[in-house]
C-alpha cells in the first residue's frame, strides 16, 4: 500500500474516532488555513534552501549545506512525534531509505520539536537519518512553511494530550505545513511537495522519480 493510500486510511479513521465538534475545528483550522498564501510563499522548485546548521537528537550539529558537498539531499519537515501522520510519513521513508541512498542521497527530517523530542522521534520510528531540530521554526520560517495554529485546535489538542509549548520549547504554538523537498548539490531544490492539510504527505515513490 502506497504512503497516500496509508494516510487516507488513517484520517478516515480519525474521523470515526473524533466525531463532531473536533472534526469541525479541525476542518475550521485547515479552511483558515488554505485562505492564506502560505503555498505561494513557500520555498519550491526553482528556489535554492537557506543554510541549515541544525542539532540533531544527539545534540550534535548537522550542517545540510556540507551534506550537499557529496550528495544531493532529500529534506521532509514534519510536525512532530505527537503526529500519526509524521509518524507514518517517517516510517515509510525508513522503509524507502535503502533506495534513497541508492540514488546517491541522503535523507534528513526536520521538526520544530527539542532535541530531546526529536530523539523519541527517532527512537519511536527506529529511523536511522538525520531527525534535526528546528527550534522557533527558525530554517521552516526562511523557507515560508511556518503558520500559528488557531487557538480552538491548540485547545483541542490538549484535549488530546498533545503540549506544544513543552514539545516544541516555546509559546507561540506554530508548526510548518507538510512539506518535502530533493535539493541538488548546488543548494537548488528540483522537486517539491507542499500541503496545507498535515494529512497529505509526499509519497516515497514521487520522490524517488525525482531523484
Amino acid at each position: 500500500m502506497t504512503l497516500t493510500a496509508q494516510l487516507k486510511e488513517l484520517a478516515e479513521g480519525s474521523a470515526q474516532r473524533y466525531p463532531g465538534e473536533a472534526q469541525e475545528i479541525m476542518r475550521e483550522a485547515l479552511s483558515q488555513l488554505e485562505k492564506t498564501d502560505i503555498l505561494t510563499q513557500a520555498s519550491k522548485t526553482g528556489d535554492y534552501i537557506p543554510k541549515i546548521l541544525l542539532s540533531n537528537a544527539k545534540g550534535e550539529e548537522i550542517s545540510v549545506n556540507s551534506i550537499l558537498d557529496n550528495h544531493k539531499v532529500v529534506l521532509t519537515f514534519y510536525r512532530g512525534t505527537w503526529c500519526p501522520y509524521c509518524n507514518l510519513e517517517l516510517r515509510t521513508l525508513q522503509n524507502a531509505l535503502p533506495q534513497i541512498e541508492a540514488k546517491g542521497a541522503k535523507l534528513i527530517a526536520i521538526s520544530p520539536q527539542t532535541p530531546d523530542s526529536t530523539l523519541t522521534t527517532k527512537e519511536k520510528n527506529e529511523l536511522t537519518f538525520e531527525v534535526l531540530s528546528d527550534l522557533n521554526g527558525e530554517i521552516a520560517r526562511e523557507m515560508n512553511l511556518v503558520y500559528k495554529l488557531p487557538s480552538s485546535l491548540v485547545e483541542l489538542y490538549k484535549t488530546f494530550k498533545i503540549d506544544l509549548e513543552n514539545s516544541n520549547g516555546n509559546l507561540e504554538n506554530e508548526l510548518p505545513i507538510a512539506a518535502t523537498y530533493v535539493v541538488e548539490q548546488t543548494g537548488k531544490i528540483s522537486y517539491h511537495f507542499l500541503a496545507e492539510d498535515y494529512k497529505l504527505r509526499a509519497d516515497p515513490e514521487d520522490i524517488l522519480r525525482a531523484l
